[in-house]
């Protein structure tokens, strides 16, 4: 599997970032997590890269993943 610079745009209380960030680690993926409810920045990066503002907005590579979709984490990362 190629290995790919994985972000993770979050917020503490959002259910799908939890289970987004779980799927990473059984991969045994490493992710950078940024808490937007924090991090001003990285929130207006995120809708800089997204044109959204709901979390969890998924970054692999040069690609985005607005919520946790399985299915396509999966196509990008080449799981089947």
């Amino acid at each position: 599997m190629p290995t790919y610079k994985i972000k993770i745009y979050t917020t503490p209380t959002c259910p799908w970032c939890k289970r987004a960030k779980e799927y990473f680690k059984q991969l045994g993926i490493s992710f950078t997590e940024v808490d937007v409810s924090k991090d001003r920045k990285g929130a207006e990066e995120m809708v800089r890269k997204s044109g959204q503002m709901g979390v969890p907005v998924i970054e692999i590579g040069n690609q985005i993943i607005v919520g946790f979709d399985k299915a396509k984490i999966d196509r990008i990362l080449g799981i089947s």
